[in-house]
């Protein structure tokens, strides 16, 4: 009876520890003393073009050498390489090609509405080579700063996190006005020095009165955080993008409140007489015409708000992508990694409705579409021509509405700014180094230079030829002996000098995904559709 009980105890053991070693396969390789990367094609994120075969050498978590070591399709001397030290770590790259962390600078984590919980989202984020996120307002300022204190000491497969709080939010733990609306400049200037106290990296507005957010964009200022701002149509019209980036505002959102800065014959937005803000359709489809009310591309006014924006050093993420379903709703939501990555719960929160926000399909039709074609032909031109003049563009993906998933979407926004003029360098330079400039991190991340953190992402082809190669679908490629494969998806994440497997992280997503439609016996049909 003994041994048969101690037979017991020892399969239970052992059952238990390869359960969570399996559990465990995501979690990272790493950190180790010395890391060599062998052999790749280094992207670094400046503007500057490829070179390679490059030996990258990473001491715990700080690039320490960039040696070139070598001349394409040269055979590469042994002699010529960083030698690897007791201990080290070789990581073998040859023919692949490594860039920098991505930053996605409007990334929410997840959301009660949409069922999308924190894992879930950061392995979308990791396997796409996302390594460091700016949240601009989420759940709750406390939940967050716990995420980007646990991520920080690489206990759990996550992003960098830069926590930025929504203007007057609380908690039960953060409430410094005890509940009291912020009606006074004195109560703004209060709650930014709380929120700056409490650990916060910068603050999120979405429009406040003039005298509120004047008061509290210069004690921000003052105390050296940064902040970005939705310029929401309740407050615009007396307080637009040039208001908030003179008064000290760092970085604006979407496009909201631009076009309003760029009015000539108008102050307020051409409104129907029927309109209500509550309602979504109404919401969305008249921001499909905000553009072609703003003076003309190039003309005397569209030029001196540009140059003032250029001037006071703003920075402007446009998040095209998340309005893209605007001008394309088939596109968008049939994109095909919804099937395996897309939770039943997000499926749900995406259908039309009157009350989750984003969700604005109660009649989306063609005449909707083409407003809102035009309006991003505007819209790109003025954010292609920002960069042009040398101002600060970044990515942000806004993901978890309107049929954008977290991850694929950061990669669709890369896409899209191609498609408004960029090079590709200059896109990879928007989602690496221009984002570090305005979190005021360039000096630790977004590009590969001595002395900066190991942030890489490693992919097997070249996304310069084909951005479309970083997504973790990959990209479908016909070969010589016309065979359809795919291609791409990042292979290697790497953050803190932690090596992730990428698509074993898309293999857990997939898996919880799964486990839910087993759970809740979800089957996909498409909207309206009863059988």
């Amino acid at each position: 009876m003994k041994n048969t009980s101690f037979l017991l105890v020892y399969l239970i053991l052992i059952t238990a520890f390869c359960f969570l070693n399996a559990q465990n396969t995501s979690l990272g390789d790493g950190p180790y003393e010395q890391l060599i990367i062998r052999g790749v094609t280094l992207i670094n994120g400046d503007g500057a073009p490829p070179r390679g075969p490059v030996d990258i050498v990473v001491e715990s978590n700080t690039i320490k050498d960039i040696k070139v070591v070598g001349y394409p399709g040269v055979e590469i001397k042994a002699s010529d390489r960083p030698q690897l030290k007791p201990g080290g770590k070789e990581l073998d790259a040859s023919g692949m090609y490594l860039l920098p962390g991505f930053i996605d600078m409007h990334g929410h984590i997840g959301g009660v509405a949409q069922g999308a919980d924190w894992d879930y989202v950061f392995k979308l984020w990791m396997a796409h080579g996302i390594t460091t996120v700016r949240e601009p307002s989420g759940r709750s300022i406390d939940w967050t700063l716990d995420l980007k204190r646990r991520s920080a000491e690489n206990s759990i497969v996550a992003p960098r996190i830069f926590a930025y709080t929504g203007f007057g939010q609380t908690t039960k733990t953060f409430n410094p006005l005890n509940d009291t609306p912020i009606s006074t400049p004195e109560a703004a200037r209060a709650w930014v020095r709380a929120n700056a106290k409490n650990g916060a990296d910068g603050i999120k507005f979405f429009g406040a009165e003039p005298e509120i957010m004047a008061a509290a964009l210069d004690e921000n200022k003052k105390l050296g955080l940064r902040s970005a701002c939705h310029h929401a149509q309740l407050s615009v019209a007396r307080w637009n993008v040039l208001h908030s980036a003179r008064a000290g505002l760092t970085s604006m959102e979407h496009w909201y409140g631009l076009p309003e800065a760029l009015f000539e014959d108008r102050t307020v937005q051409d409104y129907p007489l029927d309109y209500n803000y509550q309602n979504e359709q109404d919401r969305f489809e008249e921001a499909g015409k905000l553009w072609k009310q703003a003076a003309k591309p190039y003309s005397e006014h569209w030029n001196g708000v540009m140059n003032e924006l250029l001037e006071l050093d703003f920075t402007i993420d446009p998040t095209f992508n998340i309005y893209e379903a605007s001008r394309d709703l088939h596109r968008a939501r049939r994109a095909e990694w919804h099937e395996d990555y897309t939770l039943p719960s997000l499926w749900k929160f995406y259908e039309p409705s009157k009350v989750s926000h984003g969700s604005y399909w109660h009649y989306w039709g063609t005449e909707q579409e083409i407003e809102w074609k035009q309006n991003f032909k505007l819209w790109m031109t003025f954010i292609n021509e920002y960069k042009n003049r040398g101002g600060r563009v970044t990515a942000g993906s806004d993901s978890g509405f309107i049929y954008q998933l977290y991850g694929f979407a950061y990669i669709r926004e890369l896409e899209l700014l191609r498609e408004a003029g960029f090079h590709p360098l200059e896109v990879i330079r928007s989602a690496t180094l221009n984002g570090a400039e305005a979190l005021g991190w360039d000096n630790k991340i977004g590009s590969v230079q001595i002395g900066k953190l190991a942030d890489f992402v490693i992919v097997e082809e070249n996304p310069l030829e084909n951005l479309k190669v970083l997504y973790g679908t990959g990209a479908i490629k016909l070969t010589e002996d016309n065979e359809v494969v795919r291609v791409g998806g990042v292979k290697y994440t790497i953050k803190d000098g932690i090596i992730y497997d990428a698509k074993q992280l898309l293999k857990d997503v997939k898996e919880m995904v799964d486990t839910e439609k087993d759970k809740t016996g979800w089957v996909l049909k498409q909207p309206g559709i009863k059988e």
